[in-house]
């Protein structure tokens, strides 16, 4: 990641913040977006924050270009994402238009947004990867509109790796403790290697266009 340049939308949530801290660890200029600027990154090296409504296409155009300005962007990250229910209580049936159509205006219609607004300014080698999650293979009763748009942005990625040059996979860290998961799963920063791994070690063809995980990650590194 050294002298890379990453751009992270959702930045101040779970996954986001853990990888925006890792990756300016690792040498890279990452330019994160949050959706409300709460100095979260005022003091880190390597970071350059930026308040930015992951749905709205000019924030993030604006996002992307700033990141440009730097040189060709290595690496994209969309992991702004929301769910207006309780995990494993909201019901589909139950849910109300405006949750549904925010849950896929921010989590599909996102993932559309940061490639395409990144598309112009992408080195040949970049990646793109899409964090996602066992629901979106595996049904399971009360994740609502949430599970439906995680689905469509796996469904995003796929398209996109199979129409540019650049590789976009899908990257499932399993449960993640955070604000969408009510606190329950893994600590964000134990899954920081699995994305490290997806965004430099990983074979180009082992990504795009595909899934990988834990179980992926763990067998190619033991």
């Amino acid at each position: 990641m050294e002298n890379s340049t990453v751009v992270v939308t959702g930045a101040g949530g779970a996954i986001g913040g853990a990888l925006t801290e890792a990756f300016a660890d690792d040498g890279a200029t990452v330019f994160a977006g949050v959706h409300s600027d709460e100095g979260q990154f005022d003091d880190r090296d390597g970071v350059e924050a930026m308040r930015v409504d992951a749905r709205d296409e000019f924030d993030v155009e604006y996002l992307m270009e700033d990141a440009a300005g730097t040189g060709e962007i290595d690496l994209v990250v969309p992991c702004a994402g929301v769910f207006h229910g309780d995990p494993g209580e909201q019901r589909l049936a139950e849910e109300g238009y405006a949750a549904f159509d925010d849950e896929y205006r921010t989590n599909a219609r996102g993932v559309f947004v940061a490639v395409k607004e990144a598309l112009p300014h992408l080195a040949d080698d970049a990646r793109v990867l899409v964090p996602s999650g066992s629901i979106t293979q595996d049904a399971k009763p009360g994740y609502g509109g949430y599970a439906v748009s995680k689905a469509a942005a796996e469904a995003v990625a796929r398209q996109f790796a199979a129409e540019i040059e650049q590789a976009v996979g899908v990257v499932d860290p399993g449960v993640v403790a955070s604000d969408l998961t009510g606190g329950q799963g893994r600590d964000p920063a134990d899954v920081v290697g699995l994305f490290r791994w997806a965004a430099t070690a990983l074979g180009t063809d082992d990504l795009d266009g595909e899934r990988v995980g834990l179980a992926e990650w763990k067998r190619a590194t033991r």
